[in-house]
């Protein structure tokens, strides 16, 4: 009598997979497959912050250009070179051009390796220019440094932790540097859920939301770059390592 009851029980999670596939919408996908980047979605940042941001804050030590970034068989390469004594990569986001309010944000990646490197996925909140970081909100999608394996950084920065956040995951995989792997994080009105190929492995829920921990009500946008040195990548850097490359083969996003 066993059987019927599992089969029951499988008919009943299918139902709910398709239901919640239902009441989701795909509102942003890039997959890549042009022969260059959609600048109708995506705008470059350029240089190295100054003067109002040098080093992007963060005592970085690239220079950001559009050279750095490219389209190449169906995959995003964000590009860190060295020429004499200058680094430089890549940055992107799609402030003003594709801002979105919960949701589920998937992208699929292969990560570059080397001491000094720090390649993200992120977003901010839209309202950055007025309401200046951390009170903007900052939502961590994978941080990961060179210059500790295996480890991806899931993270929260607001007016309540910012900076070395106490809002933070750090996540050990021992392959996570091989191939491609898929971060996900499902982002509501009660909480911010982290995962790594499917695997949940942070949750952000504060009992008692507030405009300083819970700057999350809003719309934000997606940022992908990768970062040289810096206060949390750096700041020894291995000059041996270069070109690097950090690829992205698609990005999904779906509305709640």
């Amino acid at each position: 009598m066993k059987t019927p009851i599992l089969l029951t029980a499988l008919l009943i999670l299918l139902l709910s997979c398709e239901t919640k596939k239902e009441t989701e919408k795909l509102i942003f996908h890039q997959d890549f497959n042009a022969q260059k980047l959609d600048t109708s979605l995506w705008n470059f940042d350029l240089g190295n912050g100054c003067p109002n941001l040098c080093g992007w804050g963060n005592n970085e030590r690239q220079l950001y250009t559009k050279e750095n970034v490219s389209v190449k068989d169906g995959k995003l390469v964000i590009k860190a070179t060295k020429q004499d004594s200058s680094y430089f990569s890549g940055k992107i986001h799609t402030k003003s051009k594709f801002e979105f309010t919960y949701g589920t944000i998937e992208v699929k990646a292969k990560l570059p390796q080397g001491h000094g490197l720090w390649p993200a996925i992120w977003m901010l909140g839209h309202d950055i220019d007025k309401n200046t970081w951390p009170a903007c909100g900052e939502i961590d999608i994978m941080e990961y440094v060179g210059k500790e394996p295996h480890t991806i950084y899931t993270s929260l920065h607001n007016s309540s932790s910012y900076g070395n956040t106490i809002n933070s995951k750090k996540t050990t995989k021992k392959n996570i540097e091989e191939g491609f792997h898929v971060y996900k994080t499902e982002w509501s009105k009660d909480a911010i859920v982290f995962y790594i190929d499917g695997e949940k492995v942070y949750t952000y829920s504060p009992n008692e939301k507030d405009e300083k921990n819970w700057p999350y009500d809003k719309p934000f946008y997606l940022i992908l770059n990768l970062a040289i040195g810096g206060n949390f990548g750096g700041p020894e850097v291995d000059d041996n390592i270069f070109p690097q490359e950090f690829i992205i083969d698609y990005i999904k996003v779906y509305s709640l």
